[in-house]
């Protein structure tokens, strides 16, 4: 047996990667207060976005279950704001400057990508 699939599923997840870093890209140019220095910086925090929403998002979301049932999720769109600001904290060349920009930020990163990756993947 050959790591074909295997082969497969690593350039679909770094194709979905280059997605995101286009998303951010245009959010970037679509939110004052998100500036991005070029492609690499992005590739970098969509690579590091996507980790940080594989891992530690779940256990957030799990920690915050009675502020979710709550806030009928909406609590939701403050932490996806503040997983997005602390990864600009640690990618050089992305910046997001405070929780309002944040918070628009990844709802509309979200949207974004979800189109991008609908139309393109």
């Amino acid at each position: 047996m050959t790591g074909g699939g295997r082969d497969k599923s690593l350039i679909g997840l770094i194709w979905r990667m280059v997605l995101n870093a286009i998303a951010l890209l245009v959010v970037a140019r679509l939110i004052n207060g998100i500036d991005i220095a070029g492609f690499w910086p992005a590739f970098v925090a969509a690579v590091l976005l996507g980790v940080v929403n594989a891992v530690i998002r779940p256990i957030i979301i799990f920690l915050t279950l009675p502020l979710q049932v709550v806030t009928l999720g909406l609590i939701t769109i403050v932490i996806n704001g503040l997983l997005l600001w602390g990864v600009s904290s640690v990618v050089e060349g992305f910046y997001v400057r405070g929780l309002w920009p944040a918070m628009v930020g990844s709802l509309l990163l979200g949207i974004i990508s979800t189109i991008l990756t609908a139309v393109l993947a």
